[in-house]
């Protein structure tokens, strides 16, 4: 039998026994008329989490990388211009995505740790006016780094071209307003502040991203996220088009972790891991660690640490997980060996995760010195 972890890393997160017992009802046919009632509230709790009205919400068959597929091979196509962002991991594959489609990318990269400037992004929408989209992360999981969306949105209205937003780690652990902040498509994962299992990603479309998604010249390179197929068995109401076999029991687990998040409040859940990110900060500090983020742009959910001088990253990794059962992330790319990732999200975002994990932490440091 496999271990049960205590799970701080940059995810999967923490799933209640309240989601796993969902999980683990009698499994239906996914074309059962209860099912297909089921899965118009699945989307109208999205819909709830995404704060939006849009009408093509729904969760990708598939993890968060799909939710970004799905997104640029739909509205990508060959010869289109698209600035993306890049301050992490994540921007690099937007990049990759784009190449895939046939698109030029016009790639920005910032520094690792810091936001996007929307000044620079601003500058490149005007140098190429003829851009069609703006991808960007929200939440660099890499780094532990917030950009404003809100911002960055508002600059791809403002020069008539369509926001493309990563919101796998923002989605239930800070603001987050889709219709608000004028975002046009988006995309999300289940393992993260959702705190359900891997496995799906939560995607909206609005009207101006469905109507650019109508009017292409060719049928998107992949056939399985293809929106207009994915919204034909994704509508509403009972009439739905055969596409494929939705994963049942990991969608009860995702309907469930919805419910556990809005019976708590959306609000009152970022308010909820924005606490526990101060205590955990105040915590490190005694410490003697640091943060890579400035704190204006930290993400209270991914808390990148740089590891001491003289200490060894990966020992004090593998003695959390040995004596303590605890995970935490390693750093990516070229922040390998250097930093620490701590996630506190969603049901791994509690005073208990944070005492622990900084008790833990003390001890596998002073285990680990050279």
């Amino acid at each position: 039998m496999l271990p049960q972890r205590i799970l701080m890393g940059p995810g999967p997160s923490d799933v209640s026994p309240e989601v796993l017992q969902a999980m683990a009802q009698p499994c239906i046919g996914h074309l059962d008329p209860e099912f297909v009632s089921f899965m118009d509230e699945v989307n109208t709790l999205l819909r709830k989490t995404f704060l939006t009205e849009n009408a093509v919400t729904l969760p990708i068959s598939a993890p968060g990388s799909a939710g970004m597929e799905c997104a640029f091979v739909n509205l990508l196509e060959a010869g289109d211009k698209v600035v993306i962002a890049i301050n992490g991991v994540f921007g690099m594959r937007m990049v990759e995505n784009a190449k895939r489609c046939g698109a030029v990318p016009i790639a920005l990269e910032f520094e690792w740790g810091t936001p996007v400037d929307p000044d620079k992004i601003e500058s490149a929408l005007k140098e190429n006016p003829d851009t069609v989209a703006l991808a960007f992360v929200h939440a660099e999981t890499s780094t532990g780094v917030r950009s404003d969306a809100q911002a960055l949105a508002a600059l791809a209205n403002k020069y008539n071209c369509l926001s493309i937003v990563d919101a796998v780690t923002s989605l239930g652990g800070i603001e987050l307003r889709v219709d608000d902040w004028g975002i046009d498509a988006i995309y999300s994962g289940t393992q993260k502040c959702l705190s359900a299992p891997p496995g799906l990603s939560p995607v909206s479309f609005n009207a101006a991203a469905m109507h650019r998604v109508k009017k292409r010249k060719h049928d998107p390179q992949s056939w399985f996220l293809d929106l207009n197929l994915l919204t034909g068995y994704w509508g509403a109401g009972a009439k739905r088009a055969y596409h494929h076999t939705a994963p049942v029991n990991t969608l009860y687990a995702l309907h469930a972790a919805l419910t556990q998040l809005h019976s708590e409040g959306l609000e009152n859940s970022w308010a909820r891991h924005a606490s526990n990110y101060a205590k955990l900060r105040d915590g490190l500090q005694q410490l003697g660690l640091e943060y890579v983020v400035d704190e204006e742009y930290r993400l209270p959910e991914l808390n990148a640490i740089k590891v001491p001088e003289g200490v060894n990253e990966a020992g004090v990794r593998s003695h959390l997980l040995e004596q303590h059962n605890l995970e935490i992330g390693a750093g990516l790319g070229p922040m390998a060996g250097k930093i620490w990732r701590i996630g506190l999200m969603g049901s791994s975002c509690t005073e208990r995760h944070v005492d622990l994990c900084l008790s833990a932490l003390a001890e596998g440091i002073e285990n680990n010195k050279s």
